[in-house]
């Protein structure tokens, strides 16, 4: 069977105030066309479709779009499991329906041996096995106990995540004894793997380092790993096996410059299974770009830009040593007649007097963790070292209890 792995759609999402529907729409639309051209059997979603748990309508329309769409091509299986942007009872809501349609939807973690899915040919033989995984939430895979310290709850985290694995791959083997035959096994998740490059948009699933785990978690049994959750589409642990596909779109301006990709996997079954891997570039649909100097190269930047009949959106990042009043001006009105547009200006004239006059750095709030502006309150008020590692250790459980709480409510 030919699978293609993908993830992290974030449909709905926008950066700096704009919609991105465009681009979600067009990427659709080309991977609906290498589905068919690439004679795809099995589509694999490995979480955050959305970028919301309540996504607009436009978000809607254009997922449940495509999913018919898929559905009336060669296609034979769309398996779909949730990640922690989505909600898990949203996307099961229509699961019966979608089921009629051999789109398979797993969003909230119930009985593990629903999460174990069965991939018929055209034959109507069983040709391989998915171990269908959402999101893990706290609540799912470990009971909070009073007391407990931080590295207990990373060891009940960890621990929770590989029993659960461990049940699916049990309950994989006995397929296969029963079938008589080596089929391929396919693991799907969404989570942080240890060594794991972040892109941008990626929110912690667990406080921390907690539930960080490693490429050894998955059962030998699992022939191909389909993860998501990290935008970067990467191999994990110097594996071949286990991969992040990545997102299609880049999150923010910290991913321009990314290839993006899908993977696209076929399988055989025997002893052992015999697996070919290989990666599609996606289209850049949208261009980012990050802009840097003076206000001359910066301007000479952009009419560049314009003489080819660029539309890009761009980062604009002020590092001249004379303060511009009228930057903004000067810069928005260098675009006039084009159709590039400016997200977003840094000034760093006005960061250089923000920290000599105030000596902390010129970060915004939103590129900083809140572990990071916790630490910083430390260091303003002066806090003795001796009571900082726990007061560190009530934030971090005050931080787990709001991630249980608002995160991963339903």
């Amino acid at each position: 069977m030919r699978f293609l792995h993908t993830a992290d759609w974030h449909i709905g999402r926008m950066l700096h105030g704009r919609k991105r529907y465009e681009e979600h729409s067009r990427f659709l639309e080309w991977l609906l066309g290498e589905i068919s051209e690439q004679k795809i059997d099995v589509l694999l979603v490995a979480g955050d479709i959305f970028d919301t748990r309540m996504p607009s309508n436009r978000a809607q329309e254009l997922y449940y779009q495509f999913l018919g769409k898929v559905a009336q091509t060669a296609c034979r299986h769309i398996i779909i499991t949730s990640g922690n942007h989505d909600s898990p009872s949203f996307l099961d809501a229509p699961k019966a329906l979608l089921r009629s349609m051999r789109v398979h939807v797993v969003g909230q973690s119930g009985e593990i041996k629903e999460q174990l899915i069965e991939l018929t040919g055209r034959d109507g033989e069983v040709h391989a096995y998915v171990a269908a995984v959402p999101y893990l939430r706290d609540r799912d895979i470990r009971k909070a106990e009073a007391g407990e310290s931080i590295d207990d709850k990373e060891r009940k985290i960890v621990e929770g995540i590989r029993s659960h694995y461990d049940g699916l791959a049990e309950l994989a083997e006995a397929k296969l004894k029963q079938a008589g035959s080596r089929l391929p096994v396919i693991a799907m998740g969404h989570l942080f793997a240890s060594g794991g490059q972040v892109g941008d948009g990626v929110r912690d699933l667990y406080i921390g380092n907690l539930g960080s785990i490693g490429a050894d978690t998955f059962s030998a049994v699992f022939d191909y790993v389909a993860l998501g959750h990290l935008h970067v589409a990467q191999k994990i642990g110097g594996t071949e096996h286990v991969r992040y596909s990545g997102s299609p779109i880049p999150m923010g301006f910290g991913e321009t410059g990314q290839q993006k990709k899908v993977l696209i996997f076929d399988t055989e079954a025997g002893e052992p299974v015999r697996m070919n891997i290989r990666s599609l570039v996606v289209p850049c649909f949208q261009q980012l770009l990050r802009l840097k100097g003076d206000l001359d190269e910066l301007l000479g930047e952009i009419s560049a830009l314009k003489i080819a009949g660029s539309s890009a959106w761009l980062e604009i990042n002020y590092t001249g040593t004379q303060s511009q009043s009228d930057l903004r001006n000067q810069l928005f009105e260098a675009i006039n007649g084009s159709e590039i547009e400016i997200l977003r200006v840094i000034d760093q004239t006005r960061a250089r007097v923000l920290k000599s006059e105030s000596e902390e750095d010129p970060e915004s709030l939103d590129s900083l963790k809140e572990e990071d502006v916790f630490e910083r309150c430390l260091v303003a008020y002066a806090v003795p070292d001796e009571e900082c590692e726990g007061l560190r250790e009530s934030f971090r459980e005050i931080m787990q209890t709001y991630f249980q709480a608002d995160h991963f409510a339903e």
